[in-house]
Order: C-alpha cells, then sequence, then structure tokens
C-alpha cells in the first residue's frame, strides 16, 4: 500500500505543476485576443491564425488542467443524495465511478484520439480556414489532458482505498494549498515533536535541515 500511496503523490505532484502553470494559456489566450482585436480596430486587418489560436490555447487550458481539478475537488458534483450517506458510503461510490466509469472513459478517449494525432501529424493537416493553423497541436490535448486526469483517478483511487484500510486521511475534504505561514507552523510543530519524543526517550533528536 506504501508503494501505492507513494505513486499517488507523485501523480498529485506532476498535476498540482500543470495546473500552476497552465494558467499560462488563459493569459496567452487573452493577450492574443486583445492584440487581435486591436489590429482589427487600428488597421483594418485580421487573421483566422489568430482566432483559431485564441481556441487552441482555451482548448489545452481546459483539457490540460483536468487532471488538477479533480486533484482539488472542484468538479462540479451533484451531493443532494451522496452528501447524506456515510463516510464509507460516499467513498466507496467513489471508488466505483473511478475504476468503472473515468477510468474506461479516458481509456476510450485515449484509444480513439492517439490514432487521429498521428496521422494529422503525419499528413500535416491544415485548418480549412484560409490562414488557419495547423491541426495536429490542438488535437494533442485530448490526449495528454484525458492521460493526465486517467492518472489523477488513480490516485482519488489509491487514496480512498488507503483510508477504507485506515492507511490514509479522509480523501472527501476540499484540498486547500498550505500557505507559507501553515508551512512554516507545521514545520515547527514536527520539531517540537521530535524534541518531545527524543526527550521521553533519552536521546538528543537529530537537528533539522534549514529550509
Amino acid at each position: 500500500m506504501q508503494a501505492l500511496l507513494k505513486f499517488s503523490r507523485a501523480i498529485d505532484g506532476l498535476n498540482a505543476f500543470v495546473g500552476k502553470y497552465v494558467i499560462w494559456l488563459i493569459f496567452a489566450a487573452t493577450a492574443v485576443s486583445a492584440v487581435n482585436a486591436l489590429v482589427r480596430k487600428i488597421f483594418g486587418v485580421s487573421s483566422n491564425a489568430f482566432l483559431e489560436a485564441q481556441w487552441y490555447l482555451f482548448a489545452w487550458s481546459f483539457l490540460v488542467a483536468a487532471g488538477f481539478t479533480l486533484l482539488h475537488r472542484e468538479h462540479v458534483r451533484i451531493d443532494v443524495v451522496n452528501s447524506r450517506l456515510p463516510k464509507r458510503v460516499q467513498v466507496w461510490i467513489d471508488i466505483v465511478g473511478f475504476a468503472l466509469f473515468l477510468t474506461p472513459l479516458c481509456i476510450v478517449v485515449l484509444y480513439l484520439s492517439w490514432p487521429l494525432v498521428v496521422q494529422m501529424y503525419q499528413t500535416g493537416e491544415m485548418s480549412g480556414n484560409p490562414g488557419g493553423l495547423i491541426r495536429w497541436p490542438v488535437w494533442m490535448a485530448l490526449p495528454v489532458g484525458f492521460a493526465l486526469l486517467m492518472l489523477q483517478g488513480w490516485s482519488e483511487l489509491i487514496k480512498r482505498i488507503a483510508f477504507l484500510r485506515g492507511q490514509g486521511p479522509d480523501p472527501m475534504g476540499r484540498l486547500v494549498d498550505k500557505s507559507s505561514e501553515e508551512e512554516l507552523v507545521e514545520i515547527l510543530r514536527q520539531q517540537q515533536d521530535a524534541a518531545a519524543a527524543a526527550s521521553a526517550a533519552g536521546t538528543t533528536p537529530p537537528a533539522t535541515p534549514a529550509r
């Protein structure tokens, strides 16, 4: 179980890293939209490439961030019935959902989308609009996004199984990133606990390396 939890933490770290930087795609899409509007207003010219670049960036932002959204449990949930059930029943519902619905769906999307991406890359398929962009980069967002979503689903599945086995914390609460102050308080608390344990054992606690 510990090896699976380590794998889960690695997936969480990957999607947290992706989510931290994917916001810049939204900024880029906004900048492209603003530049396109200014150029069209001032010079009276425009290009389909600008318009397509906006939805390319938007597609990448919400597809690639799907795993990050699941990590923070921010997807829309209909909890009219589920929230009234016991905690263990809720966890079992999530396990069934991740194992029997989310994972098969992601596998199907990966199976169907990857050949299309390869075909478009090999043929160099272009947009049908005049001045449009090459197609494969935006289609690539499908397998990448659903691969990250499937991995995060496995991570959530592992965490829920660990909870049922008494080897993990409650996975049902909303995940909130800790502030620097909260991290410092946690470090100090760990040092105090280590010092208290060492004092009780009659030994000197090891020094905590500076961060």
